[in-house]
């Protein structure tokens, strides 16, 4: 067994996409399968802020990529929402505060349907988690994970929403976090009566380091996957390396 590093890529099936949303636009995107076996769960990543840098390959969600199809039999659809720009290439359309961007999540949801995957979970991420609370409360959502809320935009109606519908939530909020701290965002999430409100001792609104990222995607599994052992981040197979200053894959 090998321990897993921050550049390790496990083998996967590929697959850049092309989302189509109902104004029009498109989108570029990814998703990554289970190389042998079927998905048992899907998750749809929604990236942080691009006017800050965020994309579909922010480290959390290029990590997840990596590895979860291999570990936890997860499918893994992560795209650039509107106007925003990645490696993949740039999608078109321009930013818009989180409001058109609920055009994207939908176009993502459809194109989940449409290829069968199977228990979509929605995954936000800073200003993703913004889209996610305003638009993502819709079948077949089976619930969300909330990396770093800042509840930006999203206001206590759309709070109310989820509220109503039973979906689970889980935020997960780091210590540290300079827009949402512990005790605010408990405050704040008591509206949603089935919210789980983790605090990550030592955390910061960006999850750097190996540490933070294993953090996140273990307390993400247990409620996605919640028959699936913790995982150790080991793997006994092929792995390749990232190699950030060439963007290619290397043989580890």
């Amino acid at each position: 067994m090998t321990e897993l590093s921050a550049n390790s890529v496990l083998p996967a099936k590929r697959e850049a996409i092309e989302l189509i949303t109902k104004d029009g636009l498109k989108l570029v995107g990814e998703l990554a399968l289970p190389e042998v076996n079927q998905p048992l769960a899907t998750i749809i990543c929604l990236h942080p802020n691009p006017t800050g840098g965020g994309m579909m390959d922010s480290h959390l969600y290029r990590k997840a990529a990596w590895r979860l199809p291999a570990l936890a039999d997860l499918a893994v659809l992560r795209f650039n929402t509107r106007g925003t720009s990645s490696a993949a290439g740039t999608s078109e359309g321009k930013y818009d505060q989180g409001r058109a961007e609920g055009l994207d999540l939908q176009a993502a949801l459809q194109f989940a349907i449409d290829r069968k995957l199977p228990n979509i979970w929605l995954v936000g991420w800073s200003f993703g988690t913004d889209v996610v609370l305003l638009h993502g409360d819709v079948d077949p959502v089976k619930g969300a994970i909330l990396f770093s809320p800042p509840l930006k935009w999203s206001d206590p109606a759309a709070l109310q929403t989820w509220a109503k519908s039973g979906r689970p939530v889980l935020a997960l909020i780091p210590e540290f976090d300079e827009y949402l701290k512990p005790a605010e965002a408990i405050s704040k999430f008591s509206l949603i009566a089935q919210a789980q409100v983790q605090a990550i001792p030592e955390g910061k609104h960006l999850w750097v380091g190996e540490k933070f990222v294993r953090i996140a995607w273990d307390a993400a599994l247990r409620v996605i996957r919640p028959e699936l052992p913790t995982l150790d981040w080991q793997w006994s197979g092929p792995i390749q390396k990232w190699d950030d200053l060439t963007g290619k894959l290397t043989p580890n």
